[in-house]
């Protein structure tokens, strides 16, 4: 079995539904995520005075926590291993309980000066705007990820992850991390997460891309990627063009998987685009779209890091979103039925 490390961004979510006029008064859009402004802070007060759900969450992890559940969860513990940056307090506490109870091996900084990281969770019309407040997130440093102990970790690790929201933190440790796995030839995977990391960090990001072995999109960040580098609005062009785009480990052509909700999965590998379809999933049966994008990484890499074909991969990953958003929030039964 493959050992993965993920590094990015704990958050304690906090889901809540609200309505139209809610979003409208914080200029807030659904299928979107942003990180808070002081005009939205008192975002955080106001949902918690109604029914919310906690969940231990941050992009990453919940990716990590799919790849370890699909690998076999807490039965088969520390396949999975998290790196980020919580406070010291209750919700610090909480997230490194819950990803510990689901097999995930944690190594969190500890910030006793910043509050753990939280994430608004805004449902609406089964989509949902992602509002972040990053606290102690946004501290990680780059000396704890070239401690000894986690440079053992990565030593070990034969796959990698992250996402775009943690270059706006430290873009520094994921370029010692794309370094060490293109010295190394160990894949290594990452998210462009939302259209605001596009937009305002291009520069970091493409340094990044630079050690990329597989990049995932949504369709409205490929969008976006598609407008501001000048290669147009069709995504299978948007897809080819990503992938030819300079990269230090020649020996792993990128590979680029571009998700676009119900509709088929583009993936750009092997020299062409192809369409995966995505399996149906009954609108009754859908609680909520958060998670839905995490959970297929999370998938998506539980096959590729066991050998898996490309075509499986994807299967898996459509197989864990499909899971996930049956359900509320970036979470899922005690076994996964999926067959490898």
């Amino acid at each position: 079995m493959a050992d993965l490390l993920v590094i990015g961004n704990p958050l304690l979510d906090i889901s809540a539904n609200v309505d139209e006029e809610f979003l409208k008064k914080y200029e807030l859009s659904l299928n979107n995520a942003i990180l808070a402004e002081d005009k939205h802070m008192p975002i955080y007060e106001e949902i918690v005075k109604g029914k919310v759900d906690y969940i231990a969450g941050g992009a990453a992890l919940n990716s990590a926590r799919v790849a370890q559940w699909m690998f076999g969860g807490a039965n088969l513990k520390d396949n999975t291993t998290y790196l980020g940056c919580i406070g010291k307090d209750d919700a610090g506490a909480i997230l490194k309980k819950v990803a510990e109870e689901a097999g995930v091996k944690t190594n969190f900084l500890v910030d006793e000066a910043q509050p753990t990281g939280k994430c608004a969770v805004l449902l609406g019309q089964k989509e949902r705007s992602l509002v972040t407040a990053l606290g102690a997130a946004n501290h990680y440093k780059l000396a704890h990820f070239q401690s000894a102990e986690i440079q053992a970790l990565v030593n070990r690790a034969k796959y990698f992850y992250s996402t775009g929201f943690f270059i706006t933190v430290s873009p520094d440790t994921l370029l010692e991390l794309g370094k060490h796995a293109a010295a190394n030839n160990k894949p290594f995977s990452y998210n462009l997460s939302a259209p605001f990391v596009i937009q305002f960090f291009g520069e970091p990001l493409f340094k990044v891309i630079e050690y990329v072995d597989i990049v995932f999109s949504n369709e409205s960040e490929a969008k976006v990627l598609g407008e501001k580098m000048g290669w147009g609005d069709d995504l299978q062009v948007v897809a080819t063009k990503l992938a030819a785009t300079p990269k230090v480990n020649a020996a792993r052509p990128r590979i680029v998987v571009f998700t676009q909700g119900a509709d088929p999965t583009i993936v750009f590998a092997d020299g062409k685009v192809t369409l995966y379809p995505t399996p149906v999933v009954p609108s009754a049966e859908i609680v909520d779209t958060n998670g839905a994008g995490d959970s297929f990484v999370g998938g998506f890499l539980s096959a590729y890091a066991q050998g898996k074909s490309i075509a499986k991969s994807v299967e898996a990953g459509n197989y864990a979103a499909g899971v996930v958003i049956r359900h509320s929030g970036c979470a899922y039964p005690a076994s996964p039925s999926f067959t490898f």
